[in-house]
């Protein structure tokens, strides 16, 4: 007998066993199969010559149940066709289907409100030619594979193309968490139906959006103009920005200061510092220039003595692998990644790079997830990988458990390396400097979630100030630091949190006995001001969104492009800033359906759409219960809009072209100059000017902002006249 590795199994073989002899000893069907003997396709004449050996490793793509493999495999996108095929082989032909190719029309709504909320579907205008392309390959096909993302809009997408691509033929769902040879082929081997519940999940979010956006949107017609639009995640995210703006415009600064000693030992070259931290026995609060002066002088001539040291072990624990939203919060806060662009390095990560020998492979698992399960081989692979790398003292004596939030979809993973082999370094040759970098984030993370705990040395420090007065006891100034004891976790994922104190000079505090005399170097007051909340950046709101259960992992990224986008939020930075349009249109949807534009509200959907997935609610029952009082709702801003009037404000300006009053109306960018001889007199100029001359040789205009999808440029207010445009504006040429 010969010990060979079938599929990724060790079995054993009679000596001299031949290939056809072993898929023959399977029992199956495998007219179609591609074999593959130590990482070499063989031809299939040579299956009755080639003979096995001790050692070998074959790995055998077996057509599911030992059906034909003259089969259709549909995936999203074309880079994961290419990465798939590639493990499959000969008999499979793997398509893709660049997203959905069936949706609800775009000129209508679409939705049968009167016949249980039933969809019209449609061919999407731009995917016909690809569906009858998808048709004619198909139709000599016996089996046809959906392959397609392992969530709810992937799920409608194969149920969409099976019924379109599937009549008379055996429609197989496969699913899979990383594009890995192994979980490939482990995937066609125990395919699965399409689930209904996750398409109902689905089709219900994709119904309810449809309902309110084309309820809500009219009423933006009517008071500012046609072409805005509302969606309920989006009016959210808009919301909490214009919140939080408000809250920085009526937050008040109060003062303070604070009061800091540089002190040192005795013959000791290096100072260190501590601040007052009590005053007779009681919180220092210094509130004004005032107080600081009166306490620097008594402080005069002051001798500082340490008056008690504690020391004590802190441990820290480290986290679990990434979400979808924490890796977007960590990836901008380390990286400085945009959410948007996070996903699309992690989707390129996911669907394959190609890495020298071992060839097309995808580096991640699936990168939209709200779970932290990690499957058990891969958990033992980080535990191997730890004790060889680190040594045995890293590693906890079982594996670290971690509890995801209610409401995540534990048939996910979390996000992580498909293999820890395959460290960063070993592949920066094949990676882009982003891919790389999001990769590292990513590996770390996973492999720092199965290490040891970090353990820390903290020593605070009581340094009594005695006033050459008298007074003893009045003045208590501390200091602090911390030492690593054991790195633990931190000796994979070292990065500094959000908030640490990166200034190393003052993080130094020597060893310090009590009762031991210092010498003062310095005394430092510095004045201070409250300050108002941050404004959002693309990490606090995704994690904003997610603390309040609104949306779900694949709407964070799209959420926020598609709000900026709309120019109801404008990009400062990294902050995310309410323009005046998003400001407008958020208050007036606040006012007419305060319900729906309600976090909590949006919240409890959410969970509807949960319990659809999980098939505790019919989906046209959850879309009855959300429609009635919805629709009362809508009823009364119905009423309420018949009396509404667009607000017309006249300019103390008139019209180069006609003579007759400018006046300011409202567009999809915003506020803009008009004729009120509008339309037969369309002269049109934007609000607020650079205040910079435009380059182009006898041009009087100016440049303005305008935006676009791609983001701000600047153009000349004379367009469509003149038509230049730049990207950064000269400030050399001012009029």
């Amino acid at each position: 007998m010969i010990n060979i590795c079938v599929n990724g199994k060790d079995i054993q073989a009679k000596d001299g066993m031949t290939v056809d002899g072993l898929i023959a000893h399977l029992k199956a069907d495998v007219k179609y199969a591609a074999v593959e003997l130590n990482l070499q396709i063989l031809d299939r004449a040579s299956y009755g010559s080639v003979k096995l050996k001790e050692g070998d490793k074959v790995e055998i793509i077996l057509p599911v149940g030992g059906g034909a493999a003259n089969a259709l495999v549909i995936v999203e996108s074309p880079a994961k066709a290419k990465t798939i095929e590639k493990f499959l082989g000969k008999g499979f032909m793997v398509r893709s289907s660049m997203g959905h190719v069936i949706d609800l029309p775009m000129r209508k709504m679409g939705v049968d409100i009167e016949n249980n909320f039933q969809p019209s579907y449609v061919v999407i205008a731009k995917k016909k030619k690809l569906l009858s392309e998808l048709k004619a390959e198909a139709k000599d096909k016996d089996t046809i594979y959906i392959a397609t993302d392992p969530d709810r809009e992937g799920e409608a997408i194969g149920w969409h193309l099976a019924a379109h691509l599937g009549k008379n033929k055996k429609v197989k769902r496969v699913v899979f968490h990383e594009i890995t040879k192994k979980a490939i082929l482990e995937a066609f081997d125990n395919p699965l139906e399409i689930d209904t519940k996750l398409v109902n999940a689905q089709q219900a979010r994709r119904v309810i959006d449809r309902i309110v956006g084309y309820s809500l949107s009219p009423l933006l017609w009517k008071k500012l103009t046609r072409g805005l639009s509302a969606g309920r995640v989006q009016s959210i995210a808009v919301k909490l920005i214009v919140d939080r703006e408000r809250e920085i415009q009526a937050f008040v600064p109060q003062e303070y200061w604070e009061i800091e000693a540089e002190l040192k030992k005795h013959k000791d070259k290096k100072s260190f510092f501590a601040q007052l931290e009590r005053i007779d026995a009681n919180k220092a609060e210094v509130k004004d220039k005032i107080s600081a002066d009166t306490i620097l002088s008594e402080l005069q001539g002051a001798k500082y003595k340490v008056k008690d040291v504690k020391q004590a072990e802190k441990k820290l624990n480290p986290q679990a692998p990434f979400t979808t939203s924490k890796m977007q919060q960590e990836s901008f806060n380390k990286l400085h990644f945009r959410a948007g662009k996070t996903m699309k390095i992690a989707q390129q990560l996911y669907e394959g790079i190609d890495i020298g020998k071992e060839g097309t492979v995808g580096l991640i698992t699936y990168m939209r997830t709200d779970s932290v399960k990690v499957a058990f081989s891969a958990i033992e692979e980080a535990r191997f990988y730890i004790k060889d790398k680190f040594g045995a003292e890293y590693l906890p004596p079982s594996a670290n458990e971690y509890k995801s939030k209610k409401a995540a979809q534990e048939a996910h993973e979390a996000i992580r390396p498909s293999s820890v082999a395959r460290e960063p370094e070993s592949i920066k040759e094949y990676l882009s400097q982003d891919q790389y970098r999001l990769y590292k984030l990513i590996w770390a993370k996973f492999v720092a979630s199965q290490m040891k705990p970090a353990i820390m040395s903290v020593v605070s420090v009581d340094i009594e100030a005695i006033p050459s007065s008298g007074g003893v006891g009045k003045y208590l100034f501390r200091a602090s630091g911390s030492t690593v004891v054991f790195a633990g976790f931190k000796a994979a994922y070292d990065i500094e949190e959000e908030g640490e104190d990166k200034d190393k000079k003052k993080a130094y505090l020597p060893k310090l006995d009590v009762g031991e005399a210092l010498d003062l170097i310095k005394i430092d007051p510095t004045q201070h001001f409250t300050k108002p909340p941050p404004r959002y950046t693309d990490a606090s709101l995704v994690k904003a969104l997610e603390e309040d259960g609104i949306g779900r992992p694949s709407t964070y990224a799209p959420t926020i492009e598609t709000v900026v986008a709309r120019y109801y939020v404008r990009r400062e930075g990294s902050a995310l800033w309410p323009t005046e349009l998003g400001t407008v249109v958020n208050d007036l949807l606040t006012k007419s359906f305060p319900v729906i534009i309600d976090e909590e509200f949006t919240a409890k959907m959410e969970e509807e759409l949960d319990d659809i997935e999980e098939g505790k609610v019919e989906w046209a029952q959850a879309l009855k219960d959300f429609y009635g009082p919805f629709s009362q709702w809508l009823s009364k801003a119905q009423v309420e809009m018949k009396e509404v009037k667009k607000d017309v404000e006249e300019l103390d300006e008139v019209c180069e072209k006609c003579g007759r009053k400018m006046i300011v109306k409202w567009g999809r960018r915003g506020k803009f100059k008009s004729c009120s001889g509008f339309p037969e007199c369309k002269n049109a100029k934007p609000m607020v000017t650079t205040g910079l001359k435009c380059p182009e040789p006898g041009c009087d205009g100016e440049l303005v902002e305008r935006r676009s999808r791609r983001g701000a440029f600047y153009g000349c207010s004379r367009f469509p006249t003149c038509r230049h445009v730049e990207n950064k504006p000269k400030p050399t040429e001012q009029t």
